[in-house]
């Protein structure tokens, strides 16, 4: 299922302040700086900011996994115990997420690239 992992996002309130900070520490200015995502590359890892999450009831990092078929996945996700947090969704250019949450409440994400 797991072909490795491609982002970790994190929910921010402060999109601005959370920019300058995340620059700073990674060394690095975004690729994508949209008032809803902001994504950094540093080297084949991907870093982004959701200024949305907390509103989804995301409290701490994402980390999504790559999977060649999202729906399969997620449904094995959910027959093994998880719990659907985000159906799968288009979030541009055929790109498609999902997150589940563990046992423990613990975030999980999933994407498909097209």
């Amino acid at each position: 299922m797991n072909q490795g992992i491609e982002v970790i996002v994190y929910p921010v309130s402060n999109l601005a302040q959370a920019k300058t900070l995340y620059r700073t520490l990674l060394g690095v200015d975004p690729y994508v700086d949209q008032a809803y995502y902001v994504g950094f590359r540093v080297g084949d890892q991907e870093i982004g900011l959701d200024p949305y999450g907390h509103s989804k009831g995301i409290t701490g990092p994402v980390v999504y996994l790559s999977v060649a078929d999202i729906q399969s996945s997620l449904k094995q996700l959910l027959e093994a115990g998880a719990q659907e947090v985000q159906a799968v969704q288009d979030v541009g250019g055929g790109k498609l997420i999902a997150s589940v949450k563990d046992a423990d409440g613990n975030n999980i994400g999933l994407i498909q690239n097209p």
